[in-house]
């Protein structure tokens, strides 16, 4: 539904920019102004920043060309074989100097100097004024108006939430019942998720002239270190085999997680539970046999993956003590 959307605000802004491109093309009397109608549908684009550098590419891509085929179309004349020549020319030193969104462009006001038959200062400089008028109006429209995403990203968030809450939960019960069988469904598609997220930030941000919106940033990246944790915890959980009274207890510091990841401040409960439980697990028994042995090693690695998860979110979530209510966007979650 998000994507018909932005794809309806793309094709209304390129309307705008062609009606615009046109009409002002003809106010100023320029020769060939559905041309600048053609300029302005290639120089909308998907992002602010993205548009400007696109269109800036393809003005001095085009100013270029068109100094190109005025000195090959005034030492070899006006023939068809000239323009094969302007192309074996101009495209390899764009592609060359990074200036290749100019190819098209270029190509076009190529074709209107051939088609004018003539070498004079008006054509050139009409030319020129196509191109400031049909990418300059694009980027206006381009700059003007550029959806926000902060609502998506809302909702991305507080579905990656969800999703590591499930994840939680579902070790919490591989620990207590080591025959518990887990899908891992939630794991993939919170790899999905964070991706797609981190992708709609960056784009986002080149929406963003002249300054950039880090928090969102900042939350995704310290989830996506987050993931890579949980997926060291999958492996570790793997190699409990046997169901201990060592499991039992750790997994209720997953349930606390699982409640925690969807807060908005940091309690710092698991954080004293694993303390806990720690100094706990030094005050019993060493292992009777090899396995134990095998399964309390993991767990103990587990718990070091646990406390580095939760120190992530100590570091760069909001403090109860605070006070701060503002949910959009927060700097972390446990």
């Amino acid at each position: 539904m998000k994507g018909k959307f932005g794809m309806g605000i793309r094709v209304i802004k390129t309307a705008a920019a062609v009606f615009a491109a046109i009409t002002l093309s003809q106010l100023l009397g320029l020769q060939s102004p559905l041309s600048t109608g053609l300029l302005a549908i290639l120089g909308i684009d998907v992002t602010k920043k993205r548009g400007l550098q696109t269109s800036f590419q393809r003005l001095v891509a085009s100013i270029g060309g068109l100094l190109l085929a005025v000195l090959l179309f005034w030492l070899f004349g006006f023939h068809i074989w000239v323009i094969s020549l302007y192309i074996l020319i101009l495209y390899p030193l764009l592609n060359r100097f990074q200036l290749k969104e100019g190819v098209v462009t270029g190509s076009v006001v190529m074709f209107h100097v051939y088609l004018a038959e003539r070498l004079t200062t008006d054509v050139i400089l009409n030319e020129i004024a196509l191109l400031v008028v049909g990418l300059g109006t694009a980027s206006v429209i381009n700059i003007i108006y550029m959806p926000s995403e902060d609502k998506r990203l809302v909702g991305m968030k507080e579905q990656l939430e969800q999703l590591f809450s499930r994840i939680f939960v579902e070790i919490s019960k591989h620990l207590k019942d080591n025959g518990y069988i887990w899908s891992g469904t939630e794991l993939l598609e919170a790899e999905n998720l964070l991706e797609e997220a981190l992708a709609l930030v960056r784009r986002s941000n080149e929406n963003m002239l002249f300054r950039e919106e880090t928090a969102w940033a900042a939350y995704f990246y310290m989830r996506k270190q987050q993931l890579e944790s949980i997926e060291r915890m999958m492996q570790l959980v793997a190699q409990v085999y046997q169901t201990l009274h060592h499991g039992e207890l750790l997994s209720g510091v997953f349930i606390e997680l699982s409640e925690d990841v969807k807060g908005e401040y940091y309690t710092g409960r698991a954080e004293q539970e694993i303390a806990a439980l720690e100094n706990r697990f030094r005050r019993m028994k060493l292992p009777e046999s090899r396995e134990e042995f095998e399964i309390r090693s993991a767990l103990l690695q587990l718990m070091m993956e646990l406390k580095a998860f939760v120190a992530v979110a100590k570091r760069e979530k909001k403090q109860k003590e605070t006070g701060i209510s503002n949910p959009v966007p927060p700097s972390s979650h446990p």
